[in-house]
């Protein structure tokens, strides 16, 4: 693909602005600019489609034209971002990638506030205790996004949803679910004003998963991957539950345990 005339072309990996994507990878970087790195025309496109422009997008040399990528560019220029097109080194050099994506886009993070949640408008919303692998944070918005969740609040010390390897977890729902991020005593000061039910998940609740009474919207907590829910947390619940273990492994990976709880609250009665 050759460089339009609007478009700057980069070939060096010294280049300060190939310089500037990379260090994204590292959270330092990207709170120090409120921005992350999306792979791919898919996010791309899905990015679009919830009116989100790219600050910067680059595109490789060898990229195929394509209806999202042609949207993109638009899209970009529109909002006073960039245009680049880069070599097929400079993308393995960011993506760390032996096949990388041929489409990259730098975004601005969005969080949002607690105060400006709604929770009646979905059935449900998922509460992560101190979440600390960002694959699993990644699936668990993406797992939201599909069962119509509100949104995911992430307590206390959690991974950046922000992360390469988080936001390419998502696979785009990073830009449909809402995100926000509190602390422990904020989140429960806050959660006095929840409507519906607030439901935990324990090892050792009393009661199962499909056993508990739930008023809409409901409010799905899941904690940390080895500890599970703090006591504070667990205690300003209405209700605790647990996914029966019939096998031998005595825990499930916490993606799969919040998806399983995220569509039984949705589908409850």
């Amino acid at each position: 693909m050759s460089a339009p005339a609007q478009d700057r072309l980069i070939t060096s990996l010294t280049n300060d602005t190939v310089k500037a994507v990379r260090a994204l990878h590292m959270r330092k970087a990207r709170e120090a600019t409120g921005r992350f790195l999306a792979e791919g025309l898919k996010f791309i496109g899905e990015a679009l489609d919830q009116d989100r422009a790219p600050r910067l997008l680059l595109v490789g040399e060898d990229a195929r034209p394509h209806p999202i990528l042609d949207r993109a560019r638009e899209a970009t220029c529109a909002a006073g971002g960039e245009v680049v097109i880069v070599t097929h080194t400079i993308l393995e050099k960011i993506s760390r990638r032996d096949n990388p994506q041929t489409v990259l886009g730098v975004f601005d993070q969005v969080y949002t506030p607690l105060s400006a949640i709604q929770p009646g408008s979905a059935r449900a919303w998922v509460a992560l205790e101190q979440v600390r692998d960002p694959g699993n944070l990644g699936t668990i918005i993406r797992t939201a996004d599909s069962a119509g969740c509100g949104g995911v609040i992430l307590i206390g010390d959690c991974v950046d949803p922000f992360s390469v390897e988080a936001v390419r977890a998502t696979m785009g729902s990073v830009f449909a679910v809402a995100i926000a991020r509190t602390s422990p005593a904020e989140f429960l000061a806050w959660r006095q004003t929840w409507p519906g039910s607030v439901i935990g998940t324990r090892l050792d609740a009393a009661s199962g998963y499909r056993d508990a009474s739930i008023q809409h919207p409901a409010l799905i907590l899941m904690g940390n991957e080895q500890a599970g829910l703090t006591d504070a947390l667990a205690e300003a619940c209405d209700v605790n539950v647990k996914i029966p273990m019939r096998g031998r492994a005595d825990s499930l990976n916490l993606a799969v345990a919040t998806g399983i709880m995220v569509y039984a609250v949705t589908d409850a009665a």
